[in-house]
């Protein structure tokens, strides 16, 4: 049977386009030698080849698993990732002939390009697709709209085996982290994902080389990151936003954004400086401006408070460059604005407070900025963050609010699928939630949607139900983001804070 999947990898390789025909035995010598096989016969059952040749998952695993027989790899998740990754590269096209293919369709057109890239990069299995299938995807009615409810199943747990050994490993301080360029073709190690397979397609933002790359794990459509190829720490300022927009020129399709550049509301990787985007319409994206302004010295652009959970101010215009000058002005009066009466404090005991997650987009000829305005003041009582998920949330998303989720998409732990299934059982029977570790951390909040909506409840409907409620706490864990509340004192701080521009 091994040659069998050899072969169908071999296929696979040529129907996806990662190799010619004239590339099959060459490729396949490579894999021989990964797989450390010196004989290998092509199969006789050649319409079985051709069978298997589309099941990419399937294949994989029967090749790990032969590689495990023969005590090649750990039979472990993380080391099959690092051998799955090897095996691949034997077919994924050297980085020129990638970035050539590219460019030649750029100048058909940008989304020719970025589509082949993206199929580049599924077909590579860089991007598990398989993988990614498994998460748990809804989309939940809000006061904001629907919001973008996503369970993550597609990054898998460390097993203790490989937990242990990444502990004992060796430091190393290469790549300097899992954004730097040097981590296109590596090979990996127990705490560095492979990356093998893995293709980096040169870009020039602002005169400056960086690098455009496909997320592993696609949290939305062709979910991309833009990084710069030096390893610099990430900074929000005049220029960051004048990169956004350079991005937007030459990829229209796409939205681009950032995370800010403060422990807490900004990302998992401020020692890096790279934004987030995609061809995806998100739903901060449709929300409308529901209290346009005016700020003085940017007549000509429209502005606005948008229907959104968090603090948000829209600006339009169809020159990027006077965007960048508002959302500069905009930025630079924020760092420093203090109003305690809202609790919004620039700086405590010399620690800077205020920044901006900026989201840039062009559409219908004009180019627009969503400016998240972000505080990570902690206290006593509120330790993680004051503009943190409260406590009571903590059941439902305990993580730092980054920029995906400001802009309306929850990437949820993979322990809700468990929990919320067994919770969902429980509620029906009206069994003990608290005596199940399973099921004790939603007691509380499990409890309150049954006696709100208790004739609603019935075996049909309790998992739409608790999608409903979770999609209402994910509104909630924004409006906690939120600087300025949604009440009638927090418009008029908000307010106050535009008058002041």
């Amino acid at each position: 049977m091994r040659n069998l999947w050899i072969a169908a990898l071999a296929e696979y390789a040529v129907r996806s386009r990662l190799i010619t025909e004239e590339e099959r035995i060459y490729s396949t010598n490579l894999l021989l030698d990964v797989l450390q096989l010196d004989d290998y016969a092509e199969p006789e059952d050649q319409d079985e080849v051709l069978r298997r040749a589309d099941d990419l998952e399937t294949i994989l695993k029967a090749l790990l698993d032969d590689a495990v027989s023969r005590n090649l790899i750990e039979d472990s998740v993380v080391y099959r990732d690092l051998f799955d990754t090897k095996i691949m590269n034997c077919f994924v096209p050297r980085p020129s002939e990638v970035i050539r293919n590219f460019n030649e369709r750029y100048q058909d057109s940008p989304q020719k390009a970025t589509d082949y890239f993206y199929e580049i990069s599924k077909a590579s299995d860089y991007i598990r697709t398989y993988r990614i299938a498994k998460d748990i995807k809804w989309k939940a009615k809000t006061p904001y709209g629907d919001l973008d409810i996503t369970i993550n199943l597609s990054k898998p747990e460390k097993d203790p085996k490989a937990i242990a050994a990444a502990k004992s490993a060796k430091q190393t301080g290469y790549p300097k982290c899992q954004l730097c360029v040097e981590n296109e073709g590596y090979a990996g190690r127990v705490n560095h994902p492979a990356r093998e397979n893995h293709r980096i397609m040169p870009v020039t933002i602002l005169g400056e080389d960086w690098g455009f790359q496909y997320s592993p794990y696609v949290y939305f459509n062709e979910h991309c990151i833009l990084l710069n190829r030096k390893h610099v720490p990430m900074t929000i300022d005049k220029a960051a936003f004048a990169k956004l927009f350079d991005f937007i020129r030459q990829f229209p399709h796409y939205m681009i954004a950032s995370n800010a550049d403060l422990p807490i509301v900004g990302g998992s990787i401020l020692s890096h400086e790279h934004f987030q985007g995609g061809h995806y319409e998100f739903p901060m994206a449709r929300a409308g401006i529901e209290t346009p302004v005016t700020i003085r010295g940017f007549e000509d652009t429209e502005a606005g408070i948008i229907n959104w959970p968090m603090s948000v101010i829209r600006i339009r215009n169809k020159d990027a460059n006077r965007l960048v000058e508002l959302a500069d002005h905009i930025l630079k009066s924020w760092r420093s604005y203090t109003d305690e009466e809202a609790f919004v404090y620039a700086e405590t005991d010399g620690e800077p407070h205020n920044t901006i997650s900026p989201v840039a987009r062009k559409r219908d000829g004009f180019y627009e900025m969503d400016l998240a305005l972000r505080n990570n003041i902690t206290t006593e009582d509120r330790p993680l963050g004051v503009y943190h998920p409260r406590p009571a949330y903590f059941h439902i998303k305990k993580e730092n609010i980054g920029i995906i989720e400001v802009m309306g998409l929850a990437i949820l732990p993979a322990r809700l699928k468990t929990e919320l299934e067994v919770l969902a059982a429980k509620m029906l029977d009206d069994s003990d939630l608290k005596s199940d570790e399973r099921t004790e951390k939603h007691a509380d909040w499990a409890e309150e949607v049954k006696s709100r909506r208790k004739s609603e409840i019935n075996p049909e409907s309790i998992d739409s139900i608790l999608k409903e409620e979770v999609g209402m706490v994910f509104a909630g864990v924004l409006e906690d983001a939120g600087v300025f509340k949604r009440t009638p004192e927090g418009k008029e701080q908000f307010l106050r804070f535009i008058e002041s521009l």
